[in-house]
């Protein structure tokens, strides 16, 4: 399922990632989630791709993720 906004998205990526963090995931997890319409896997495809997506640009250090 799509995240319409990052307030839609789930609590562990919300009480974890930065904003700018959150907005990554979302269009990471939307485009991927579109793109792979019907085909087995496909929420977990999108969720994994999406942290990838938030990974390239954040660290986690510690308890907080920062950016790279």
């Amino acid at each position: 399922m799509p995240y319409p906004t990052i307030k839609d998205l789930p609590a562990s990526v919300r009480n974890h990632l930065p904003i700018h963090a959150q907005e990554i995931y979302r269009e990471a997890f939307n485009h991927t989630f579109d793109s792979h319409k019907g085909e087995p896997g496909q929420e977990e495809r999108s969720h994994r791709i999406a942290w990838a997506a938030v990974k390239r640009k954040y660290v986690k250090s510690g308890e907080q993720w920062v950016e790279r």
